[in-house]
């Protein structure tokens, strides 16, 4: 996850292949990790742009929350576009 910080459009990057799953699996899960990656994207691109923090960011104590919901979020959209089997239609 400290990849993250130090780029910010890797969160896009995640996004993009968690909405692809949704797609895919069409599972709530996976695009609710989705949108959350988008979100956390914009948050630590303003972050990294010193939009939000003016000054030294060094200790970032806001990830000690955002970070485990993240990855627990994207635990879940995983697992349960694994289990779900894909729909034609």
């Amino acid at each position: 996850m400290g990849l993250l910080i130090e780029y910010p459009w890797l969160a896009f990057l995640l996004s993009g292949a968690f909405a692809s799953m949704g797609i895919w699996r069409r599972t709530v899960s996976a695009w609710v990790a989705s949108v959350m990656l988008a979100f956390y994207g914009v948050y630590e691109y303003l972050m990294y742009n010193r939009v939000l923090c003016s000054g030294e960011c060094n200790i970032r104590v806001d990830l000690l929350a955002i970070y485990p919901v993240l990855l627990l979020t994207m635990i879940i959209g995983v697992l349960q576009s694994v289990r779900r089997k894909p729909r034609r239609g």
